[in-house]
């Protein structure tokens, strides 16, 4: 099933690549997505290695010294320990001397902080007494003005009566003194005085204004007259500029919980201080920084304490603190539906039995008719009780699957086929049944075959001390058959039974938390996780935290392809808005924030970056130089393999690392979720490596590339067909073996000296048959003298290619002429011999 035959050789090359993947949406829409591929390094145990009896120290007596090192080493191991405390304690006073003057630096900033502070305080009180000083003078200097402009206005008034002529008794003035007629004058002055120009100073103005009153006076006689509050309002103004700016609010003084770095506008914001100041006091210290980027722990402490508040450093691994761990209340706690496992050996009728019951058709989606995945399903018996049914598969290469099954399961179903018994899975899945601490109940299936023998379960059940009832144990027993229904109600009954004596209670009414059943990248969907709810409601909108990734929930699907807006306890929904495919068994936690969930996953991510990383260095120059040479006697076969889903992938992976030896190894090059892209052709072209694909296929764009590049890629649906294949690939880098065969034995009776071809030896062949093609060894008293080849075997005068037993001949060795008569020659074939793993 490949694209094309590959021709390259297979090596060692490459490393880290990234690429994007080509995601295709309706409407002709598209999307790259951004893949990392990371070259997994994988540590061998040197083989025959020994271990120091009892932890003695280097340089005690014999007794405790590791076998095979000489007093030499003793000492050099000894020097290298000695010169490792010494950059041990060098670096301890490093540390100490940059934090003294880190605190000594904090301290000079706070005392010239205060110097400061002292200094802004005594100049606004100097301030404060000036302005204090000038509003005394200036209420002063109003008041004497106010004094003389009413002394004034009186004087005024009493001139104005003083020389105002009295109308006499009778007579009624209605004109200008020239005579007229009434009103004429009137028109013919304001005429006038409209078009006459004002005088200079406006004193025309002033003359004919009237009576100068108090509010006229202070208005600056402008005909404007402000308000008191607008008074108010200047005179604050003018006595706030005076004492040097705004009056500011009271400060709140906060405890700021400081990491290791932190964002600029995340400081700014748990101190509740404006982004533009805090990137000002950056740049004030030197720092040309944006709101985005991150700064350290020590320089957020300075700006911490320039603003005034409050330190409280905690470690990265403190973020995680945000999720909820309270412990709920008895009285919050209400009954959840039981989760069952479906647990037993390959083929025993796990999913049939599971589609009798769901009275579905899941067995016909499957390859081969075998599970490869982990389903989750919801079911209402007809009694209207609800159970949670999770299918595992049951071959030996889904055993982590089948653990991760074990682990948020509360009922464990063992499924074993009456005509098989049972097998080793079945045993592996009582294992994972124990460990995990869940009650069993024995579903004995496929008791419709007449080769049906439901006792022998039940007996060998007991070499694995599982008790059944019918055997006076405690462990329930129910023989079904999935093909006729046969006992499905009474392990319906069974199960409710044992749900019932668990009392399994659960609190909807909290931020939810749930494992990871499944996890895959979807075309068109983007990542997809199927999460069974274990505790609390699940609400679409929630931001949550799973594993190294985080989202928010954009849509919950149910098992039946429904949308719904919640999943409560023991729900399993199909969870999409996921930023990145999380790992199967991952546990998914609701958070408050983006921010905290966005740091949660940005922690894990580089807890495992930084243990992967641990894992695979090596600590000691033995250690270092014991790799490189196991790493140059090892023959390695890279592969490159995309899987439909996450536990898929995970499950061949350690399938791979199960295959070879000391010679031969599979190495994992880049294992992920989702079609074949043209990113990992360029890989396997770097590397030389082969592409499996399980139930993937490569786009466009990676076949054309493969083709010209002739990498080959391979097809599957049943991983124990990739296994195999690939385990024959590695058996074929294994050297042949080879085995020697002895064909004869030859006795020297006599030497002789040959001119031009040196001494031979008159033999008699005592054993088997001499050939000349064979490979000889000259024995002298049992003991292997020599090993070559023949330079000549002949038969009295002629040279022939064997010799039978009995018969005598001359043979003469490939430059070697120690020989004596009495001597043995040992003849031998070597044939090489496949080898497999």
């Amino acid at each position: 099933m490949s694209d094309s035959d590959g021709k390259k050789t297979l090596g060692l090359r490459g490393g880290p690549r990234s690429g994007n993947v080509k995601q295709s949406f309706s409407h002709g829409r598209t999307k790259n997505v951004v893949v990392e591929t990371k070259r997994k390094r994988v540590v061998v145990p040197k083989p025959g290695a020994t271990k120091s009896a009892g932890g003695g120290t280097p340089g005690g007596d014999a007794s405790k010294r590791p076998a095979g090192i000489s007093d030499a080493e003793m000492q050099r191991r000894l020097k290298a320990l000695q010169a490792a405390k010494a950059r041990e304690a060098e670096d301890e006073a490093r540390r100490k001397a940059e934090e003294e003057a880190r605190a000594a630096e904090r301290e000079r900033r706070r005392a010239e902080q205060e110097a400061k502070e002292r200094e802004e305080q005594e100049r606004l009180e100097r301030a404060r007494q000036r302005a204090e000083e000038e509003e005394r003078k200036t209420k002063e200097a109003e008041e004497a003005k106010k004094r003389e402009a009413a002394a004034a206005a009186r004087a005024k008034d009493d001139r104005a009566t003083a020389s105002a002529p009295q109308p006499q008794p009778g007579r009624e003035d209605t004109g200008p003194r020239g005579g007229g007629k009434p009103g004429t004058s009137d028109r013919k002055s304001d005429r006038d005085n409209r078009d006459r120009p004002a005088r200079k100073g406006g004193r025309d103005d002033g003359r004919r204004s009237g009576k100068l009153t108090l509010n006229q006076a202070l208005s600056g006689g402008d005909g404007r007259q402000r308000s008191v509050a607008a008074m108010r309002r200047k005179q604050e103004r003018a006595r706030q500029k005076a004492m040097g700016g705004a009056q500011e609010r009271e400060k709140v003084i906060r405890e700021v919980q400081l990491p290791e770095t932190i964002v600029v506008s995340e400081l700014a914001n748990r101190m509740a201080e404006r982004v533009a100041d805090v990137v000002k006091e950056l740049m004030k210290m030197g720092m040309m920084v944006n709101q985005n980027q991150a700064i350290d722990a020590d320089t957020a402490e300075l700006i911490i304490e320039e603003f005034g508040h409050k330190i409280v450093r905690v470690s990265d691994a403190d973020v995680e603190d945000v999720i909820d761990t309270v412990e709920d209340k008895p009285e919050d706690l209400e009954p959840r539906p039981p989760v069952i496992t479906i647990m037993g050996h390959v083929d025993h009728g796990k999913t049939s039995l599971l589609d009798a019951i769901r009275d579905a058709k899941v067995v016909a989606g499957e390859a081969g008719g075998i599970t490869q995945h982990i389903g989750a399903y919801q079911v209402t018996t007809d009694s209207g009780a609800v159970l949670t049914f999770l299918d595992t598969p049951g071959h030996a290469a889904f055993t982590s699957m089948r653990a991760r099954g074990a682990q948020v399961t509360d009922i464990v179903v063992l499924v074993v086929a009456a005509d098989d018994s049972v097998m080793p899975q079945t045993v592996e899945a009582i294992n994972h049944a124990k460990a995990a601490g869940v009650p069993m109940i024995v579903a004995i299936n496929k008791c419709d075959k007449p080769e049906a023998d439901p006792m022998r379960v039940r007996t060998e059940l007991l070499q694995h001390e599982v008790v059944v009832e019918a055997m006076s144990g405690d462990v329930q027993d129910v023989e079904v058959s999935a093909i006729t229904g046969k006992g499905l109600d009474e392990l319906l009954e069974a199960i409710a039974l044992q749900a019932e004596i668990l009392e399994l209670k659960a609190n909807p009414k909290r931020a939810a938390s749930g494992a990871v059943i499944e996890a895959q990248l979807d075309v068109g969907r983007g990542p997809v996780a199927t999460v069974l709810v274990q505790n609390g409601t699940l609400h679409k909108g929630d931001i949550f935290v799973v594993g190294e990734q985080w989202g928010k929930v954009r849509a919950l699907i149910n098992d039946k392809g429904e949308r719904v807006d919640e999943a409560g306890p023991s729900v399993p929904v199909e969870v999409l808005g996921l930023n990145g495919t999380p790992e199967a068994g991952d546990v998914l936690n609701v958070v408050d924030t983006e921010a905290q969930a966005r740091e949660i996953a940005e922690y894990r991510e580089q807890a495992a970056k930084d243990k992967r990383a641990a894992a695979g260095a090596a600590t000691t120059l033995e250690q270092l130089m014991a790799k490189a040479k196991e790493d140059e006697n090892m023959v390695e076969l890279p592969i490159l393999v995309k899987a439909d889903v996450q536990g898929s992938a995970e499950a061949i992976v350690q399938a791979m690392e199960k295959i070879g030896n000391d010679e031969v190894r599979v190495r994992v090059l880049h294992s992920g979720v989702g079609a074949i892209t043209e990113s990992d052709i360029g890989l396997a072209e770097a590397s030389g490596a082969p592409v499996f694909g399980f139930n993937v296929r490569a786009n466009a764009s990676a076949r054309n590339t493969a083709n010209q590049k002739g990498i080959e890629i391979r097809y599957y649906s049943v991983i124990y067909d990739l296994v195999d294949d690939v385990k024959a690939a590695a058996s074929g880098l294994l050297s042949a073996e080879i085995r020697e065969k002895f064909i004869g034995y030859a006795s020297i009776k006599e030497v002789f000296k040959v001119t031009g071809v040196g001494k031979v030896a008159g033999c008699l062949v005592t054993e088997g048959v001499a050939r000349r093609s064979a490979g000889v060894r000259l024995l002298r008293d049992d003991v292997v003298i020599h090993e070559g080849t023949l330079k000549t075997l002949k038969r009295f005068k002629d040279e022939v290619k064997e010799v039978q037993s009995g018969q005598e001949c001359g043979m003469a060795f490939e430059n070697y002429d120690d020989i004596r008569p009495g001597d043995v020659i040992e003849i031998f074939e070597r044939e090489e011999v496949e080898r497999t793993l």
